[in-house]
């Protein structure tokens, strides 16, 4: 195969990789919205309350999908730049004969380590809920949790664990240079997707908390939150992002805090 003919098929897959990205994203933001709408509407209610009693297996099986499908939604973006290079890379390790597993194990093992951060989420939404320190649209109900998730969030953004698990996310091909190179097993993908996904979550998790300040079900509020990951990981600026959003948000926790 010539390199024209060679450059046209790595197109194709990038294609390809992109609208998945695209259609997977989609699809779970719009069972956001459409969630989202119907809590507002009250007709998720008798999910929802009362707050102090405990979740049947029905309810604890509903939020962890919408937590999971919230997670897809927010985080496929982001790891975009690694799917493009484990296709393009795979692309070419075919053409000479060394084929490694397809770019869909490294991301289910991206997206299973979203899933079990879903389910942690999920378990703290129920005793914040049985606590009375969330609303039933899963905001704060209190100035001082707000005010305090808000301070701890603004300090992680500052910490060097921060910074090291943003230092592999920000940096796809030393990832993988670092963790032994793309696997040539569909386990060995897994794994590497896992790992991923894994100082994702360590660069994510304080952000994530969040939304049980500004609300789980508030579309404004994920957005902005999605938006400000997806800078922290693709602009080239170092710290500098990370930083001025820890101020921003240690700031805003410390109104919080003192105007009651």
């Amino acid at each position: 195969m010539d390199d024209t003919a060679l450059e046209l098929v790595l197109r194709r897959d990038r294609i390809i990789v992109v609208a998945a990205i695209i259609v997977v994203t989609a699809l779970a933001w719009a069972y956001v919205l459409k969630l989202a709408t119907d809590m507002s509407g009250g007709d998720m209610g008798s999910m929802l309350h009362p707050v102090f009693q405990s979740w049947t297996g029905e309810q604890f099986l509903l939020m962890l999908i919408m937590w999971v499908v919230m997670m897809v939604g927010m985080m496929t973006p982001s790891a975009a730049p690694m799917l493009l290079l484990y296709a393009r890379v795979g692309r070419q390790a075919r053409q000479q004969n060394h084929p490694f597993a397809a770019t869909g194990w490294f991301a289910t093992g991206y997206l299973l380590t979203w899933t079990l951060f879903a389910l942690i989420a999920t378990g703290a939404q129920w005793q914040l809920e049985r606590a009375a320190l969330i609303t039933p649209m899963l905001a704060s109900a209190s100035h001082v949790f707000g005010g305090i998730l808000l301070v701890a969030a603004g300090i992680y953004q500052w910490l060097a664990i921060k910074d090291a698990c943003l230092t592999q996310c920000q940096s796809p091909l030393s990832f993988i240079q670092q963790h032994g190179g793309f696997s040539a097993t569909q386990r060995g993908a897994l794994k590497l997707g896992v790992r991923h996904g894994l100082y994702c979550v360590g660069c994510c998790w304080a952000l994530m908390l969040l939304l049980f300040v500004g609300g789980v079900m508030n579309i404004l509020w994920i957005a902005g939150l999605t938006v400000l990951i997806l800078l922290e990981k693709i602009i080239p600026t170092g710290r500098l992002i990370p930083r001025i959003a820890g101020v921003i948000l240690i700031s805003l926790g410390s109104g919080l805090l003192t105007s009651f």
